[in-house]
């Protein structure tokens, strides 16, 4: 179990992949077995399966038009506390695939995140945010600087797109279906570690939580020596 008072990072290169082709209907493990991902919902919002490929994506609840965002179904896929995913300073590449349309976008879609980027407590995280369908990863350490890699492209077009951020010694890169589209300078020197778990689809279940909405599939993060 992990010290409360203290928080780890990855002791030596490290990957997770989740497919979802066994339902997500109980707690689904990466593909090693391990570091496991449980749905959580809130206002009735619910996870469903969508064929993608030979296998099955994850389907989100629909774009929530109510007057009172607090009233909209939610519904994330959230993991325990692992600091093996801390990748500190070590390189790092996350990502997943997205399918989405303009009719799912909104100021924040959060595809997958570890940790928050305000109040010190660092973070890794990739988005589609604005209503323009611009992917982006953003990091951010103990510090109130935030890095953003975003291009001027528009993902929410009805088709599959693979995302993927690389945190290099000083960059960090955004990916899109394995072309290098934008990337901004990082110090070497930040430190990504929080006591936050890997969280897929949204930043928590609570209201303001960032829904996504379309589907994702094959989520992974790879931490290099």
């Amino acid at each position: 179990m992990a010290d409360p008072g203290r928080v780890g990072v990855a002791p030596g290169p490290l990957t997770v992949a989740y497919g979802f082709d066994d339902g997500v209907r109980r707690p689904i493990a990466d593909r090693n077995g391990r570091h496991v991902l449980r749905p959580l919902g809130q206002n009735g919002g619910t996870l469903r399966l969508v064929p993608q490929g030979r296998g099955l994506a994850v389907d989100y609840p629909e774009r929530c038009t109510l007057p009172r965002e607090r009233d909209c179904p939610r519904a994330i896929l959230e993991g325990f506390r692992d600091d093996t995913l801390n990748p500190g300073r070590r390189p790092v590449r996350y990502g997943a695939s997205v399918l989405m349309t303009h009719a799912d976008l909104a100021d924040g879609a959060n595809v997958l995140q570890k940790g928050y980027s305000v109040g010190g407590i660092s973070q890794f995280k990739l988005q589609v945010d604005h209503r323009q369908g611009r992917p982006s990863c953003v990091i951010a350490g103990q510090s109130a600087r935030i890095y953003r890699a975003e291009p001027l492209l528009d993902v929410a077009d009805g088709t599959w797109h693979a995302l993927e951020c690389r945190r290099t010694p000083n960059r960090l890169l955004m990916i899109v279906d394995g072309i290098l589209r934008a990337w901004v300078a990082i110090p070497p020197l930040l430190t990504i570690a929080n006591a936050e778990p890997l969280r897929v689809g949204g930043k928590g279940a609570a209201p303001g939580n960032d829904q996504f909405a379309g589907a994702i599939d094959n989520v992974f993060v790879s931490i290099t020596a």
